[in-house]
Protein backbone atom coordinates (compact mmCIF):
# COMPACT_ATOMS: atom_id res chain seq x y z
CA UNK A 1 0.00 0.00 0.00
CA UNK A 2 1.39 3.36 -1.10
CA UNK A 3 -0.62 5.51 1.46
CA UNK A 4 -2.82 5.10 4.66
CA UNK A 5 -4.58 7.57 6.80
CA UNK A 6 -4.67 6.82 10.27
CA UNK A 7 -7.79 8.58 12.23
CA UNK A 8 -7.12 8.67 15.96
CA UNK A 9 -9.95 9.13 18.16
CA UNK A 10 -9.32 8.03 21.61
CA UNK A 11 -6.01 6.47 21.17
CA UNK A 12 -3.61 9.59 21.35
CA UNK A 13 -0.54 8.04 21.56
CA UNK A 14 2.66 6.44 19.37
CA UNK A 15 3.29 3.99 22.02
CA UNK A 16 1.28 0.46 21.53
CA UNK A 17 -0.88 2.24 18.94
CA UNK A 18 -2.32 -0.45 16.96
CA UNK A 19 -3.73 1.27 14.06
CA UNK A 20 -0.58 3.43 13.68
CA UNK A 21 2.03 0.84 13.61
CA UNK A 22 -0.16 -1.02 11.30
CA UNK A 23 -0.53 1.91 8.70
CA UNK A 24 3.38 2.39 9.30
CA UNK A 25 4.18 -1.24 8.89
CA UNK A 26 2.31 -1.39 5.30
CA UNK A 27 1.75 1.52 3.51
CA UNK A 28 4.89 3.80 2.29
CA UNK A 29 3.40 7.02 3.13
CA UNK A 30 0.81 7.54 6.14
CA UNK A 31 -1.00 10.47 7.11
CA UNK A 32 -1.99 10.97 11.09
CA UNK A 33 -5.69 12.83 11.36
CA UNK A 34 -7.54 13.83 14.36
CA UNK A 35 -10.93 15.64 12.87
CA UNK A 36 -12.12 18.45 15.80
CA UNK A 37 -15.80 17.70 16.23
CA UNK A 38 -17.12 20.73 17.00
CA UNK A 39 -20.44 19.31 18.61
CA UNK A 40 -18.24 17.29 21.24
CA UNK A 41 -15.96 20.37 22.97
CA UNK A 42 -19.38 21.59 23.72
CA UNK A 43 -19.45 18.38 26.25
CA UNK A 44 -17.15 19.35 28.50
CA UNK A 45 -15.08 22.24 29.25
CA UNK A 46 -12.36 20.36 31.36
CA UNK A 47 -11.74 16.92 28.76
CA UNK A 48 -11.50 19.69 26.09
CA UNK A 49 -8.89 21.43 27.41
CA UNK A 50 -7.50 18.01 28.36
CA UNK A 51 -7.82 16.99 24.07
CA UNK A 52 -5.86 19.93 22.97
CA UNK A 53 -3.09 19.48 25.29
CA UNK A 54 -2.84 16.02 24.42
CA UNK A 55 -3.56 16.69 20.54
CA UNK A 56 -0.32 19.27 21.02
CA UNK A 57 1.44 16.72 22.80
CA UNK A 58 1.12 13.70 20.06
CA UNK A 59 2.04 16.58 17.57
CA UNK A 60 5.14 16.88 18.40
CA UNK A 61 6.01 13.13 19.01
CA UNK A 62 4.60 12.97 15.55
CA UNK A 63 7.12 15.55 14.44
CA UNK A 64 10.18 13.89 16.07
CA UNK A 65 9.56 10.96 14.09
CA UNK A 66 9.18 12.64 11.00
CA UNK A 67 5.92 13.21 10.63
CA UNK A 68 3.28 15.48 11.98
CA UNK A 69 -1.06 15.48 12.91
CA UNK A 70 -3.34 16.39 10.15
CA UNK A 71 -5.87 18.69 11.82
CA UNK A 72 -9.35 18.90 10.47
CA UNK A 73 -12.47 20.37 11.92
CA UNK A 74 -16.41 19.43 11.19
CA UNK A 75 -17.59 15.79 10.81
CA UNK A 76 -14.95 13.47 11.20
CA UNK A 77 -16.27 10.96 8.36
CA UNK A 78 -16.65 13.73 6.01
CA UNK A 79 -13.02 15.33 6.73
CA UNK A 80 -11.41 11.59 6.96
CA UNK A 81 -12.82 10.43 3.43
CA UNK A 82 -12.51 13.95 2.26
CA UNK A 83 -8.20 14.16 2.72
CA UNK A 84 -7.95 10.27 1.84
CA UNK A 85 -9.28 11.18 -1.41
CA UNK A 86 -6.62 14.19 -1.39
CA UNK A 87 -3.66 12.03 -1.01
CA UNK A 88 -4.66 8.98 -2.98
CA UNK A 89 -5.06 6.72 0.17
CA UNK A 90 -5.80 2.86 -0.11
CA UNK A 91 -6.88 2.81 2.92
CA UNK A 92 -8.13 4.55 6.80
CA UNK A 93 -7.62 2.77 9.66
CA UNK A 94 -9.24 3.32 13.18
CA UNK A 95 -9.47 2.20 16.81
CA UNK A 96 -12.77 -0.04 17.44
CA UNK A 97 -14.79 1.92 20.43
CA UNK A 98 -18.08 1.31 21.97
CA UNK A 99 -20.18 4.14 22.78
CA UNK A 100 -23.37 5.16 20.52
CA UNK A 101 -21.66 7.98 18.82
CA UNK A 102 -18.59 6.01 18.05
CA UNK A 103 -20.13 3.22 16.60
CA UNK A 104 -22.38 5.42 14.27
CA UNK A 105 -19.29 7.03 13.04
CA UNK A 106 -17.57 3.89 12.43
CA UNK A 107 -20.88 2.88 10.30
CA UNK A 108 -21.02 6.02 8.28
CA UNK A 109 -17.21 5.32 7.69
CA UNK A 110 -17.57 2.05 6.83
CA UNK A 111 -20.64 2.85 4.07
CA UNK A 112 -18.15 6.28 2.66
CA UNK A 113 -15.20 3.55 2.30
CA UNK A 114 -17.25 1.45 0.26
CA UNK A 115 -18.53 4.15 -1.66
CA UNK A 116 -15.33 5.73 -2.45
CA UNK A 117 -13.57 1.98 -2.42
CA UNK A 118 -11.11 2.97 0.09
CA UNK A 119 -10.22 -0.09 2.27
CA UNK A 120 -11.27 0.51 6.33
CA UNK A 121 -9.73 -1.01 9.69
CA UNK A 122 -10.32 -1.21 12.62
CA UNK A 123 -8.09 -2.01 15.15
CA UNK A 124 -8.05 -2.99 19.58
CA UNK A 125 -6.30 -0.51 21.41
CA UNK A 126 -8.46 1.12 24.06
CA UNK A 127 -9.14 -1.93 26.19
CA UNK A 128 -7.01 -4.64 27.81
CA UNK A 129 -9.31 -7.19 25.87
CA UNK A 130 -11.44 -6.26 22.80
CA UNK A 131 -14.82 -5.78 24.58
CA UNK A 132 -16.32 -8.16 22.22
CA UNK A 133 -13.97 -11.36 22.69
CA UNK A 134 -15.16 -12.68 25.77
CA UNK A 135 -18.95 -14.14 25.74
CA UNK A 136 -20.94 -15.74 27.92
CA UNK A 137 -20.88 -19.63 28.10
CA UNK A 138 -24.41 -19.56 28.45
CA UNK A 139 -25.67 -17.16 25.34
CA UNK A 140 -25.93 -13.65 25.61
CA UNK A 141 -23.69 -10.59 23.86
CA UNK A 142 -22.01 -9.47 27.25
CA UNK A 143 -21.42 -10.97 30.89
CA UNK A 144 -23.63 -9.18 33.17
CA UNK A 145 -21.79 -10.06 36.68
CA UNK A 146 -18.20 -8.92 37.13
CA UNK A 147 -16.93 -11.98 39.17
CA UNK A 148 -17.14 -14.04 36.04
CA UNK A 149 -15.83 -11.77 33.46
CA UNK A 150 -12.58 -11.34 35.26
CA UNK A 151 -12.10 -14.92 35.58
CA UNK A 152 -12.34 -15.26 31.71
CA UNK A 153 -10.68 -11.86 31.45
CA UNK A 154 -7.48 -12.61 33.53
CA UNK A 155 -7.42 -16.44 31.60
CA UNK A 156 -7.52 -15.04 28.23
CA UNK A 157 -4.92 -14.36 25.75
CA UNK A 158 -3.80 -10.77 25.34
CA UNK A 159 -2.83 -9.64 22.03
CA UNK A 160 0.74 -8.68 22.17
CA UNK A 161 2.33 -4.84 22.45
CA UNK A 162 3.28 -3.42 19.00
CA UNK A 163 6.58 -1.69 18.41
CA UNK A 164 6.23 2.43 18.00
CA UNK A 165 7.22 3.51 14.83
CA UNK A 166 10.40 4.98 14.17
CA UNK A 167 9.36 6.90 11.20
CA UNK A 168 6.51 8.17 9.46
CA UNK A 169 6.57 9.32 6.10
CA UNK A 170 3.83 12.50 5.11
CA UNK A 171 3.09 12.34 1.41
CA UNK A 172 4.37 15.79 0.09
CA UNK A 173 1.95 18.65 0.04
CA UNK A 174 -0.46 17.64 2.49
CA UNK A 175 -1.68 20.91 4.58
CA UNK A 176 -1.46 20.28 8.23
CA UNK A 177 -3.87 22.68 10.00
CA UNK A 178 -3.44 24.62 13.19
CA UNK A 179 -4.15 23.26 16.31
CA UNK A 180 -6.32 25.64 18.05
CA UNK A 181 -5.18 27.55 20.97
CA UNK A 182 -5.57 25.64 24.11
CA UNK A 183 -8.71 26.63 25.92
CA UNK A 184 -9.94 27.28 29.13
CA UNK A 185 -11.13 24.51 31.30
CA UNK A 186 -13.17 24.78 34.23
CA UNK A 187 -11.16 23.70 37.00
CA UNK A 188 -8.69 25.05 38.06
CA UNK A 189 -6.20 22.17 39.24
CA UNK A 190 -6.76 19.82 36.36
CA UNK A 191 -4.06 17.39 35.44
CA UNK A 192 -2.33 18.59 31.89
CA UNK A 193 -3.00 16.03 29.07
CA UNK A 194 -0.57 14.40 26.88
CA UNK A 195 1.37 11.08 26.46
CA UNK A 196 4.63 12.51 27.85
CA UNK A 197 2.33 13.47 30.96
CA UNK A 198 0.87 10.30 31.15
CA UNK A 199 3.85 8.14 31.08
CA UNK A 200 5.63 10.52 33.37
CA UNK A 201 2.88 9.67 36.10
CA UNK A 202 2.98 6.01 35.05
CA UNK A 203 6.53 5.86 35.88
CA UNK A 204 5.81 7.66 38.65
CA UNK A 205 3.26 5.27 40.02
CA UNK A 206 5.11 1.85 39.22
CA UNK A 207 7.15 3.09 42.06
CA UNK A 208 4.51 3.20 44.41
CA UNK A 209 2.13 0.14 43.72
CA UNK A 210 3.06 -1.79 46.15
CA UNK A 211 0.55 -0.23 49.22
CA UNK A 212 -2.21 0.11 46.60
CA UNK A 213 -4.46 -2.59 48.28
CA UNK A 214 -4.39 -0.67 51.53
CA UNK A 215 -4.36 2.75 50.06
CA UNK A 216 -6.55 2.83 47.23
CA UNK A 217 -9.65 3.09 49.71
CA UNK A 218 -8.20 5.68 52.09
CA UNK A 219 -9.18 9.14 50.78
CA UNK A 220 -6.83 11.39 52.43
CA UNK A 221 -3.45 9.03 51.54
CA UNK A 222 -4.73 10.02 47.93
CA UNK A 223 -3.40 6.34 46.93
CA UNK A 224 -4.89 5.78 43.81
CA UNK A 225 -2.88 6.03 40.09
CA UNK A 226 -4.78 9.33 38.82
CA UNK A 227 -4.15 7.80 35.43
CA UNK A 228 -7.80 7.24 34.28
CA UNK A 229 -8.35 10.47 32.61
CA UNK A 230 -4.94 9.25 30.57
CA UNK A 231 -6.54 5.98 29.65
CA UNK A 232 -9.62 8.09 28.79
CA UNK A 233 -8.55 9.78 26.05
CA UNK A 234 -5.44 6.64 25.29
CA UNK A 235 -2.76 9.09 26.15
CA UNK A 236 -1.49 5.16 27.98
CA UNK A 237 -2.06 1.93 26.41
CA UNK A 238 -4.15 -0.29 29.10
CA UNK A 239 -2.42 -3.10 28.14
CA UNK A 240 0.89 -1.69 28.63
CA UNK A 241 -0.66 -0.45 32.09
CA UNK A 242 -1.68 -4.22 33.06
CA UNK A 243 1.09 -5.58 31.67
CA UNK A 244 3.43 -3.72 33.90
CA UNK A 245 1.44 -3.86 37.24
CA UNK A 246 1.29 -7.73 36.45
CA UNK A 247 5.01 -7.27 36.63
CA UNK A 248 5.04 -6.10 40.19
CA UNK A 249 2.54 -8.62 41.49
CA UNK A 250 -0.12 -5.99 41.57
CA UNK A 251 -3.26 -7.83 40.74
CA UNK A 252 -5.68 -5.42 43.23
CA UNK A 253 -4.86 -2.74 40.46
CA UNK A 254 -4.81 -4.94 37.68
CA UNK A 255 -8.43 -6.16 38.63
CA UNK A 256 -9.50 -2.21 38.46
CA UNK A 257 -8.23 -2.26 34.98
CA UNK A 258 -10.65 -5.21 34.60
CA UNK A 259 -13.67 -3.32 36.00
CA UNK A 260 -13.09 -1.24 33.10
CA UNK A 261 -13.18 -3.60 30.07
CA UNK A 262 -15.95 -4.83 32.00
CA UNK A 263 -18.43 -1.66 31.41
CA UNK A 264 -16.79 -1.40 28.11
CA UNK A 265 -18.15 -4.65 26.99
CA UNK A 266 -21.56 -3.80 28.51
CA UNK A 267 -21.62 -0.51 26.83
CA UNK A 268 -21.14 -2.40 23.50
CA UNK A 269 -24.43 -4.65 24.13
CA UNK A 270 -26.37 -2.45 25.44
CA UNK A 271 -25.41 1.54 23.94
CA UNK A 272 -28.33 3.21 25.84
CA UNK A 273 -26.50 2.79 28.98
CA UNK A 274 -26.59 6.73 29.89
CA UNK A 275 -30.15 6.73 29.70
CA UNK A 276 -31.95 3.70 30.26
CA UNK A 277 -31.38 1.08 33.23
CA UNK A 278 -29.93 -2.05 32.34
CA UNK A 279 -32.34 -3.33 35.27
CA UNK A 280 -35.65 -2.18 34.50
CA UNK A 281 -36.99 -3.06 37.73
CA UNK A 282 -34.39 -1.14 39.68
CA UNK A 283 -35.44 2.31 38.27
CA UNK A 284 -37.76 3.57 40.93
CA UNK A 285 -40.27 6.08 41.15
CA UNK A 286 -37.16 9.34 41.43
CA UNK A 287 -37.89 12.31 43.71
CA UNK A 288 -38.21 15.49 41.36
CA UNK A 289 -36.46 17.80 44.23
CA UNK A 290 -34.11 20.58 41.82
CA UNK A 291 -33.18 22.30 44.99
CA UNK A 292 -31.64 19.45 46.68
CA UNK A 293 -30.05 18.26 43.07
CA UNK A 294 -28.48 22.12 43.14
CA UNK A 295 -27.39 21.38 46.62
CA UNK A 296 -25.81 18.23 45.76
CA UNK A 297 -23.90 19.88 42.52
CA UNK A 298 -22.29 22.54 44.41
CA UNK A 299 -20.98 21.06 47.32
CA UNK A 300 -23.49 22.37 49.76
CA UNK A 301 -25.76 19.37 51.02
CA UNK A 302 -24.34 19.91 54.29
CA UNK A 303 -22.82 16.32 54.89
CA UNK A 304 -19.07 17.13 54.82
CA UNK A 305 -17.56 14.12 53.13
CA UNK A 306 -20.42 14.02 50.41
CA UNK A 307 -19.35 18.30 49.56
CA UNK A 308 -15.68 17.32 49.99
CA UNK A 309 -16.50 14.77 46.91
CA UNK A 310 -18.67 17.07 44.59
CA UNK A 311 -16.26 20.26 45.30
CA UNK A 312 -12.98 18.05 44.31
CA UNK A 313 -14.65 17.05 41.27
CA UNK A 314 -14.99 20.52 40.73
CA UNK A 315 -11.48 22.04 41.43
CA UNK A 316 -9.48 19.07 39.80
CA UNK A 317 -11.51 17.62 36.96
CA UNK A 318 -11.71 14.23 39.15
CA UNK A 319 -12.58 12.62 42.12
CA UNK A 320 -10.94 9.99 44.55
CA UNK A 321 -13.15 6.44 43.65
CA UNK A 322 -14.51 6.24 47.19
CA UNK A 323 -15.75 9.44 46.85
CA UNK A 324 -17.56 8.66 43.82
CA UNK A 325 -19.13 5.47 45.71
CA UNK A 326 -20.47 8.15 48.51
CA UNK A 327 -21.57 11.08 46.57
CA UNK A 328 -23.39 9.00 43.65
CA UNK A 329 -25.13 6.77 46.26
CA UNK A 330 -25.95 9.74 48.65
CA UNK A 331 -27.63 10.94 45.59
CA UNK A 332 -29.74 8.32 44.45
CA UNK A 333 -30.28 6.09 47.61
CA UNK A 334 -30.41 9.36 50.30
CA UNK A 335 -31.97 11.66 48.70
CA UNK A 336 -33.69 9.95 45.62
CA UNK A 337 -32.78 11.50 42.70
CA UNK A 338 -32.51 9.67 39.42
CA UNK A 339 -29.16 9.14 38.87
CA UNK A 340 -29.20 10.20 35.07
CA UNK A 341 -28.67 13.64 36.48
CA UNK A 342 -25.76 12.04 38.20
CA UNK A 343 -24.26 11.12 34.92
CA UNK A 344 -24.52 14.23 33.47
CA UNK A 345 -23.00 16.29 35.92
CA UNK A 346 -19.82 14.11 36.13
CA UNK A 347 -19.75 13.70 32.73
CA UNK A 348 -19.57 17.16 32.41
CA UNK A 349 -16.61 17.57 35.12
CA UNK A 350 -14.44 14.29 34.93
CA UNK A 351 -11.34 14.29 32.90
CA UNK A 352 -11.82 10.73 32.46
CA UNK A 353 -15.47 11.29 32.18
CA UNK A 354 -16.93 8.35 29.29
CA UNK A 355 -19.98 6.77 28.80
CA UNK A 356 -18.85 3.09 29.31
CA UNK A 357 -17.52 3.71 32.86
CA UNK A 358 -19.54 7.38 34.25
CA UNK A 359 -22.53 5.20 33.15
CA UNK A 360 -21.77 1.92 33.97
CA UNK A 361 -20.82 2.64 37.50
CA UNK A 362 -23.46 5.24 38.06
CA UNK A 363 -25.81 2.30 36.94
CA UNK A 364 -24.15 0.21 39.95
CA UNK A 365 -24.63 2.25 42.86
CA UNK A 366 -28.37 3.10 41.48
CA UNK A 367 -29.42 -0.51 41.60
CA UNK A 368 -30.19 -0.17 38.20
CA UNK A 369 -27.10 -1.82 36.44
CA UNK A 370 -24.57 -4.97 36.73
CA UNK A 371 -24.62 -4.82 40.90
CA UNK A 372 -25.92 -8.43 42.42
CA UNK A 373 -27.06 -6.35 45.30
CA UNK A 374 -29.14 -3.77 44.18
CA UNK A 375 -30.81 -2.39 47.38
CA UNK A 376 -27.44 -1.75 49.30
CA UNK A 377 -27.55 1.75 50.67
CA UNK A 378 -24.24 3.21 51.51
CA UNK A 379 -23.83 5.28 54.66
CA UNK A 380 -21.73 8.26 54.24
CA UNK A 381 -20.65 8.93 57.44
CA UNK A 382 -19.63 5.54 58.19
CA UNK A 383 -18.15 5.42 54.96
CA UNK A 384 -16.54 8.92 55.66
CA UNK A 385 -15.12 7.36 59.43
CA UNK A 386 -14.01 4.11 57.85
CA UNK A 387 -12.19 5.82 55.04
CA UNK A 388 -11.49 9.54 56.29
CA UNK A 389 -10.73 9.16 60.33
CA UNK A 390 -9.45 12.14 60.96
CA UNK A 391 -11.38 14.21 58.34
CA UNK A 392 -7.97 15.19 56.49
CA UNK A 393 -9.80 14.80 53.33
CA UNK A 394 -12.99 16.62 54.02
CA UNK A 395 -10.95 19.64 55.81
CA UNK A 396 -8.96 19.36 52.27
CA UNK A 397 -12.25 20.01 50.32
CA UNK A 398 -14.15 22.00 52.60
CA UNK A 399 -11.87 24.72 54.23
CA UNK A 400 -15.69 26.22 56.31
CA UNK A 401 -14.46 22.82 58.40
CA UNK A 402 -10.92 23.62 59.05
CA UNK A 403 -11.12 24.63 62.53
CA UNK A 404 -13.16 21.74 63.42
CA UNK A 405 -10.53 18.77 65.20
CA UNK A 406 -10.48 15.01 64.07
CA UNK A 407 -13.97 12.69 63.08
CA UNK A 408 -16.12 15.30 64.49
CA UNK A 409 -16.28 17.00 61.52
CA UNK A 410 -18.21 14.53 59.79
CA UNK A 411 -20.62 15.51 61.71
CA UNK A 412 -20.73 18.86 63.03
CA UNK A 413 -24.54 19.18 63.23
CA UNK A 414 -23.41 17.25 66.45
CA UNK A 415 -20.75 20.16 67.51
CA UNK A 416 -22.00 22.00 70.65
CA UNK A 417 -24.52 25.40 70.08
CA UNK A 418 -21.78 27.52 70.08
CA UNK A 419 -19.43 25.80 67.72
CA UNK A 420 -21.98 24.83 65.40
CA UNK A 421 -22.64 28.82 65.13
CA UNK A 422 -19.50 30.40 64.02
CA UNK A 423 -19.68 27.93 60.87
CA UNK A 424 -19.73 28.91 57.44
CA UNK A 425 -21.54 25.96 56.69
CA UNK A 426 -25.09 24.74 56.30
CA UNK A 427 -26.95 22.33 58.09
CA UNK A 428 -28.06 19.24 56.12
CA UNK A 429 -30.98 19.21 53.62
CA UNK A 430 -34.15 19.47 54.76
CA UNK A 431 -35.28 17.58 52.48
CA UNK A 432 -32.91 14.92 53.81
CA UNK A 433 -33.18 15.30 57.21
CA UNK A 434 -35.97 13.57 58.66
CA UNK A 435 -35.32 10.05 56.40
CA UNK A 436 -31.84 9.52 57.45
CA UNK A 437 -31.58 8.31 60.71
CA UNK A 438 -27.84 8.56 60.72
CA UNK A 439 -28.13 12.51 61.19
CA UNK A 440 -30.22 12.18 64.26
CA UNK A 441 -28.35 13.16 67.30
Amino acid sequence: MRTAVVLFTRDLRVRDNPALAAACANAEQVVPLFVLDPDLGKLSPNRTRFLHQSLADLRAALRERGGDLVIRMGDPVAETIELARSVGAEGIGMAADVSHYARRREERMREECERHRIALRLFPGLTVVNPGELRPGGGGPSYRVFSPYHRVWRAAQWRAEVATPDRITLPQGVATGRLPAIPEGESPDAAAGGETEARRRFATWLRHLGPYPELHNDMPADGTSRLSPYLRFGCLSPLGLARAALQQDADDYVRQLCWRDFYYQVALSFPQLSTRPLRPNGDTEWRDDQDALRHWQDGTTGVPVVDAGMRQMRAEGWMHNRARLITAAFLTKHLGIDWRPGVQWFFRWLLDGDVPNNSGNWQWVAGTGNDTRPYRKFNPIRQAQRFDPEGVYVRRYVPELKGVEGGAVHQPWRLPDNVRRGLDYPGPLESHRDEAVWLRP
